[in-house]
């Protein structure tokens, strides 16, 4: 019963709903790019680097806690649950995600899809411990949008790193500020939960 208060309490069904919506129309936008011989190689960058931005702020959402109060009194230590709700969060949205955008791994396939979308929920993780869920999504929205109107998809030294929104699914440099990224937001959302936020304003 506690496990099914939890996931009410976190609009968990509405953030699966959500996923399941975003991995069809990722599919769909891939397909179509990929049937435009006029993007070549990277056709599937746009989709690679927004649907993992969508993801995440579905999973950022679902951070948020209605009832601070009552998860205080509770017996068993939170942070087991927090660990495991944005694991499975996670793993679902990249699985959904990156079976949309099969083939062509050396590019902007699977492994590019997967790398994104980990660090994009790590970064959000980490925004709602610092800034709350209801603006989790600000922070990588901000980042992404700068690495791809700005850096390009050049993989040189710390460039891959910063940029690892906009590489090729085998830079290793992108994938390890990924797993950085994922494992460092992760850990401290696991520990310290979303930040406190007030009561929404009534209109």
């Amino acid at each position: 019963m506690s496990v099914l208060l939890y996931a009410r309490s976190r609009t968990l069904p509405l953030t699966a709903a959500s996923l399941v919506a975003a991995a069809g129309a990722t599919a769909w936008c891939a397909d179509w790019l990929m049937s435009r011989p006029e993007f070549g190689t990277g056709a599937r960058l746009p989709v690679v680097v927004l649907a993992p931005l969508f993801a995440s702020a579905a999973i950022g959402a679902s951070l948020y806690t209605h009832s601070e109060d009552l998860d205080r009194t509770a017996v068993r230590p939170w942070w087991a649950r927090r660990l495991c709700h944005l694991l499975l969060l996670t793993a679902l949205a990249a699985a959904l995600l990156a079976a949309g955008v099969r083939g062509h791994p050396e590019q902007f396939g699977a492994p590019a899809m997967v790398r994104n979308t980990v660090a994009a929920t790590g970064v959000t993780a980490l925004a709602a411990t610092l800034i709350g869920a209801r603006l989790s999504w600000l922070p990588v929205l901000a980042h992404t949008s700068a690495v791809y109107l700005t850096a390009g998809r050049e993989s040189d030294g710390w460039r891959a790193v910063w940029a690892w929104s906009v590489q090729p699914g085998p830079e290793r440099a992108a994938w390890w500020a990924a797993g950085v990224v994922f494992a460092v937001g992760t850990g401290v959302y696991a520990v310290r939960g979303a930040r406190s936020e007030g009561p929404a304003p009534r209109r």
